[in-house]
């Protein structure tokens, strides 16, 4: 028996398969594009051929993110809330607090010893803070996305970033090279930008418990993960593929319905 996790966020897909005793058999990620229908259609087949199996070899599949209702195949939707807080409970179970930085959006929650929600706090309605802040910021920088976290960990001094707006920042961050300012020291400057932004989540949340989880994208970005754990004063724990946790939840969701 299989099941299968369908994560569409607005950035990236994710697809995931778990087996019936809740093993990992494979997942991908995909760039969603134009056409989340079709991009959830090609995650799904891809992690399936990549186990050697057809659909009909997936009993249930659960759906979730911004884009689940366009999964046309999913027996069932699920909020991304719920699926990361399931998610987040299976590889951590004593997680008390979720911080997830994902395309475009940042939440933060308050889950229980069961891994349920108790509370959370969303910023959806601007991108500050979110990957697609740092894309932004790469981009004016002129270097790659992913040298970012590593390059920043090598900063000489603190430039404070304040504008929240992303349109803002990139002009402050034109200006910070303009004025001769080290790369490193920007980067880090940007970091701390995006820790402020989700301690407002956090302080709106009535504050953290731990155990702290960060998933998403952004928890690839070692410099980030820094600056929050310079911000939060707690060590964050991030699983060992952050971009799949909300399709894990989903594939767990879907394993139990099965049953």
């Amino acid at each position: 028996m299989l099941v299968a996790g369908i994560d569409i966020g607005s950035v990236t897909t994710e697809a995931l398969l778990l087996d019936k005793e809740k093993g990992l058999v494979g997942y991908t990620i995909l760039y969603t594009g134009a056409d989340s229908g079709h991009t959830s259609e090609l995650a799904f087949d891809k992690v399936l051929a990549g186990a050697g199996k057809a659909r009909s070899d997936a009993v249930y599949v659960v759906a979730t993110g911004c884009g689940k209702r366009r999964a046309d195949f999913a027996y069932d939707t699920v909020t991304e809330i719920t699926c990361l807080a399931k998610g987040v409970n299976y590889l951590f179970p004593g997680a008390r607090t979720i911080i997830d930085i994902g395309g475009q959006d940042t939440k933060a929650i308050r889950v229980d010893a069961g891994g349920r929600v108790v509370e959370f706090e969303m910023n959806d309605k601007c991108a500050a803070g979110t990957g697609r802040f740092l894309e932004v910021m790469a981009s004016a920088l002129k270097i790659d996305l992913e040298r970012m976290g590593e390059l920043s960990l090598r900063h000489g001094k603190h430039l404070a970033i304040s504008s929240i707006c992303t349109v803002f920042a990139e002009s402050e961050v034109v200006s910070l090279v303009s004025e001769g300012e080290k790369l490193e020291d920007i980067l880090h400057g940007i970091n701390v930008a995006i820790a402020d932004k989700t301690m407002g989540l956090i302080n709106r949340l009535g504050g953290l418990e731990e155990e702290v989880v960060m998933a998403g994208g952004v928890a690839k970005n070692t410099g980030v993960v820094a600056a929050l754990g310079e911000s939060t004063g707690v060590c964050l724990k991030i699983p060992a593929e952050p971009q799949v946790v909300g399709a894990l939840g989903a594939a767990l969701l879907a394993c139990e319905r099965v049953r």
